[in-house]
């Protein structure tokens, strides 16, 4: 298969596990699969970088390891720790045995008390998992240095056990929401691709995708409505998640197309859309029915 059906062949599978992937989008993961290469994907706050992963995994037909970076993060959360209490129960067990310090301590620095986490799970799979390394910008800069090993060699080192080297290598995707510069270091290891939010055509195929039980005009209203909310000056503008969210509730309420006579029953589910007081307070109900006046 060349190159550009393989592409179209990619975006038509992620599309039957409900992911809709542009053209460039298809095109970078298929780099990531051949290379391979961890996949950092940057852009707002709820335009499906995390479901990329996802879908990936579902395609791929293996497991997701998704590490959520927070601040204040540090290796032992992200690759190990060793199970204190275990350890403080064997070595009370270890009091009677003859062996000498060196075994004893062998014994339980061993693997039997190695507790994984996120990182040192994905590169100890038997098949290769897809990692997910979830809003890499919320961790600091000492915690992407940790990572660095793992993305150039795919090793770990752990000082009681040594090396430990990937047993597959997994399919990385990192994500970032832009609230910090990366390092150089992190991006050189990496492809790149910026995830903005979708056009309308795209969104609305999102939608039909994913709830192929609503009306094609409801549909359609539904993601005009949402994309007018992203042109106002909004604190927290609903990304495609939210918009999905919404057809669900309306379809929960019966709701089958927006107009100024069901304004009350789009009041009753904007908190689907809306997360923030002050965007709220924006959209008094004759704001609504000037949006559903133009949907």
């Amino acid at each position: 298969m060349d190159r550009m059906n393989a592409i179209v062949a990619l975006q038509q599978q992620l599309q039957q596990y409900g992911y809709v992937a542009e053209r460039s989008l298809a095109a970078t993961l298929l780099l990531t699969l051949d290379m391979p290469r961890p996949l950092l994907l940057e852009g707002e706050a709820g335009v499906g970088k995390t479901e990329v992963a996802k879908a990936l995994a579902a395609l791929r037909d293996t497991r997701l390891i998704r590490l959520q970076c927070y601040e204040g993060i540090d290796a032992h959360a992200a690759m190990y720790e060793w199970n204190y209490q275990r350890q403080l129960l064997a070595i009370k067990a270890l009091e009677s045995d003859g062996r000498d310090a060196a075994h004893k301590e062998a014994d339980i620095f061993s693997e039997r008390f190695l507790l994984k986490r996120p990182l040192l799970d994905a590169i100890t799979c038997d098949e290769p998992p897809v990692l997910l390394i979830d809003e890499i910008d919320r961790a600091d800069e000492a915690f992407e240095a940790y990572l660095l090993e793992l993305l150039s060699d795919f090793q770990m080192s752990i000082p009681e056990l040594g090396t430990v080297r990937a047993q597959s290598r997994p399919f990385v995707v990192l994500t970032s929401n832009s609230t910090r510069e990366l390092s150089d270091a992190l991006r050189r290891r990496c492809l790149y691709h910026y995830l903005d939010y979708p056009s309308f055509e795209k969104e609305l195929l999102i939608v039909e995708t994913r709830h192929p039980q609503a009306s094609a005009k409801l549909a359609r209203q539904a993601v005009e409505f949402a994309q007018s909310l992203r042109q106002m000056d909004l604190r927290k503008k609903p990304g495609i998640a939210e918009t999905l969210d919404w057809v669900a509730a309306l379809l929960g309420l019966g709701v089958t197309t927006l107009d100024e006579e069901g304004t009350d029953r789009i009041m009753d589910c904007l908190s689907v859309l809306i997360k923030t007081r002050e965007d709220r307070a924006e959209l008094t109900r004759e704001a609504v029915a000037r949006i559903v006046a133009t949907c």
